[in-house]
């Protein structure tokens, strides 16, 4: 025992001096070591905790040692954060690690651990790197093939056309609906009234193809003796203008009356 705590002492002094900010000691026989790669990218920064734990038959048994995620998240001076590890890659590099310990067994590891664990960090970065590269020309390439599809345009068929054309044509609708709307609104509530009133007025041929009684009247037209009906007359311009020449006679033998009246 005497041995293991002496050989513990003697790796702590040397480990205090190679890594004098990056360790922390947790108890007499575990510590904490921050591991960061030799060349950190900044686009995918990356600071872990090793964690390492000495067993009493250490070195000839390998210690027990865990990754974990900085407890700061805060950013360093240069304004990149920690990060962290991502689905598997933490059991990945434990299995990294541990097959060197198995190659150190007999002799203090706890540096070489740290320093295959920095290593391992370094590799994790360039694999993330190539594969977000080859994500992007996935990307860049499917982008090409649909531009390519797009500019080379579609075979136009009855049914695409059909398509094309039911759709235009509604959207034409509701444009023309909208706009209506928008001069409506702005219609004096005189003439919004006027405007609704001629709205819901059927016109003529609305009239012949709604009506029950002018359908079923249609033999009588040729009867003899039955004058020929000008449907012309049925026109909304034609109902409007015989509406007004009505009113004006009507006003005229208004004042004829009182015109007479007046003589009298």
């Amino acid at each position: 025992m005497s041995d293991y705590k002496a050989i513990l002492e003697e790796e702590f002094e040397v480990l205090e001096s190679i890594f004098p900010e990056e360790l922390e000691k947790l108890s007499d026989t575990s510590v904490q070591i921050r591991i960061e790669p030799d060349e950190p990218s900044s686009s995918h920064p990356l600071s872990l905790n090793l964690i390492v734990s000495y067993p009493p038959t250490y070195p000839d048994t390998i210690p027990e040692f865990s990754l974990e995620e900085r407890e700061d998240d805060d950013e360093d001076e240069e304004g990149e954060g920690s990060g962290e590890l991502k689905e598997g890659e933490e059991e990945t590099i434990l299995e990294q690690l541990r097959a060197v310990a198995e190659e150190s067994l007999g002799m203090a590891m706890t540096f070489t651990i740290a320093s295959a664990a920095k290593e391992a960090l370094g590799v994790l970065i360039s694999e993330r790197i190539r594969k977000e590269k080859e994500e992007d020309d996935r990307r860049a390439a499917a982008y090409e093939e649909a531009e390519a599809k797009r500019t080379r345009g579609t075979p136009l068929t009855p049914e695409a056309f059909n398509k094309w054309r039911k759709g235009f044509m509604a959207e034409l609708k509701a444009k023309r609906e909208k706009e209506e709307e928008e001069r409506v609104r702005t219609m004096l509530p005189k003439e919004r009234e006027e405007w609704k009133r001629r709205r819901d007025r059927l016109s003529g041929r609305q009239l012949f193809e709604t009506s029950q009684t002018l359908a079923a009247s249609d033999e009588g037209l040729y009867e003899d003796g039955a004058e020929e009906v000008d449907m012309r007359q049925y026109t909304r311009e034609e109902r409007e203008a015989e509406r007004r020449l009505e009113e004006e006679e009507e006003e005229k033998r208004r004042r004829g009356l009182v015109f007479a009246a007046d003589g009298e």
